[in-house]
């Protein structure tokens, strides 16, 4: 996979590793072209006796590099000889598949971690026609391929992509003890005022994420009492001038990439999850994890786990204005309020999205996947 940055390598380190544990012999080809960080990650697996394989993919469609890295991927699976090919994300999910297809080796299954015809402010019209053209064409011959929440499913089957038949929901899990009781960072090491209620937002900075829409919320007057705290790679200077042009830079701040997320979930009132997009978003499993109520726009995967008014607060929409009542709703409510939404929602993330469950998931559509391959 080339994806190799926040949700997207996080799932694949922990099913890499849950299925290391599980007793299979485990193989990935990988790139570490936007993450440097991930390289840690790969040792750790390589320790357990995961094999693993760099290959530098990157996002951008390459035809001269995707060749060389298509070549790599079939020395790979010649090697390795796996009876499942599992692919994830676009790049990877392409290249993967393809070589599964020329080798004749492997059944192959597919993650796309939400599709990327779907971002209409991301791409253009006609680069999204390209992609959903590769979508359905590699489709025909994917054995399966596995949403990572059940809205996410809804959305890939009236797609008129994938045929509903081939699709399995298999939601993402997390270990809660790498959250939960973690100590809270010092919001003045941030330049933010600990007398203020805080809201997290954690993830990579850009349109798909949102942060654009919660800026804008914080504007409202009915949210003078609440302020940002912003974590994630990419270049906020535009969020920054906009939180300046409205008046609200001093209760807004961007810290970039951060390992202690754990630590800033600790610090804030409330996790704010502003996305246009997502298939099922690991820092709302975070903040389950660490007891905290959630505030999120209605995406993928949110949707599933934030239940209004008993686990958080969900928007109507992914508009500015549906965010600000979901944001007041959530200030409102206090803090005692909001301590026990955080609660239940722990009581929810230990009942249905554990590690476990998430790799015994995969093992069964894999098992699928084999059967229909046999036919």
């Amino acid at each position: 996979m080339e994806a190799t940055i926040g949700g997207t390598r996080r799932h694949l380190v922990d099913v890499a590793r849950g299925q290391r544990e599980a007793g299979h012999r485990v193989t990935l080809a990988v790139s570490t072209l936007r993450d440097p960080g991930f390289s840690a990650d790969l040792e750790m697996l390589e320790a357990i006796g995961v094999e693993v394989h760099r290959v530098p993919m990157v996002r951008a469609i390459r035809p001269a590099r995707d060749l060389v890295h298509l070549r790599r991927i079939k020395g790979v699976l010649k090697q390795a000889r796996p009876d499942v090919v599992h692919t994830h994300s676009s790049k990877a999910g392409v290249l993967g598949r393809r070589a599964s297809l020329s080798t004749g080796i492997g059944v192959r299954v597919h993650t796309p971690h939400t599709f990327a015809f779907l971002f209409d402010a991301l791409f253009s019209k006609t680069k999204r026609a390209l992609f959903r053209s590769i979508e359905r064409g590699l489709a025909r011959s994917t054995h399966r391929v596995v949403a990572v929440s059940a809205s996410e499913a809804e959305r890939m089957s009236v797609s008129g992509v994938v045929d509903p038949g081939i699709v399995r929901v298999v939601p993402n899990g997390i270990d809660p003890a790498r959250v939960a009781g973690a100590a809270p960072l010092d919001l003045g090491d941030v330049g933010l005022d600990s007398s203020l209620a805080c809201a997290a937002v954690v993830g990579l900075v850009y349109d798909a994420k949102g942060q654009d829409l919660a800026v804008e919320a914080l504007a409202r007057p009915e949210l003078a009492g609440l302020q940002l705290l912003c974590v994630g790679p990419g270049d906020a200077t535009s969020l920054l001038a906009r939180a300046e042009a409205l008046g609200v830079a001093r209760r807004v701040a961007f810290t970039g990439a951060r390992d202690d997320v754990p630590r800033v979930l600790a610090a804030a009132d409330f996790l704010l999850l502003p996305s246009r997009w997502e298939a099922m978003p690991y820092v709302v499993l975070e903040a389950m994890a660490a007891s905290l109520a959630v505030v999120a726009t209605p995406v993928d995967g949110a949707r599933d786990l934030v239940e209004d008014e008993r686990t958080g607060f969900l928007a109507r929409s992914s508009s500015v204005e549906a965010l600000g009542d979901a944001m007041e709703r959530a200030l409102l409510a206090g803090a005692g309020r909001r301590a026990d939404l955080g609660r239940a929602g722990r009581e929810r993330l230990d009942a249905s999205f554990s590690i476990e469950s998430m790799v015994a998931g995969l093992d069964a559509v894999y098992e699928e996947a084999l059967e229909a391959a046999a036919r």
